[in-house]
């Protein structure tokens, strides 16, 4: 019975991760408001391609122009490079002037500063989670 599992997997595990690779956003109210796929992309509802996350941590809008950057330390910043917020390992989202503004939850859930529920972003990277909903 194991081995026909495994061939299963062999033979059907491509499709089946292909399938699998974008994560859905929603909003407080669990209504879909974006997908965000394994390689950054970034798509509305509709799955319409609205931007881009690379590796290096540039943001992109859908006609692959820099709109902003998310450093390895947490520091985000425009397409200029000046800093509008940082994303702190804790999760806290905080603005230019270090004022939280939001929080993202280890399960994906997604706060403002008053810890109220704006969305969620489950098995979506934090940094790209904080993005998308704060700058």
């Amino acid at each position: 019975m194991n081995l026909f599992l495994v061939i299963l997997l062999i033979v059907f595990g491509s499709q089946l991760c292909s399938e699998a690779y974008a994560q859905s956003v929603t909003n407080s109210n669990y209504q879909t408001v974006a997908h965000i796929k394994s390689d950054g992309t970034i798509q509305d509802a509709n799955y319409r391609t609205i931007g881009h996350i690379k590796d290096d941590g540039t943001v992109q809008d859908s006609n692959y122009r820099t709109v902003g950057h998310i450093k390895s330390d947490g520091t985000v910043t425009n397409a200029n490079y000046s800093t509008v917020g940082h994303i702190k390992k804790d999760g806290s989202v905080q603005d230019s002037n270090y004022r939280t503004i939001g929080h993202i939850r280890d399960d994906g859930t997604v706060q403002d500063s008053n810890y109220r529920t704006i969305g969620h972003a489950p098995g979506i990277p934090p940094f790209w989670a904080a993005w998308y909903f704060f700058f």
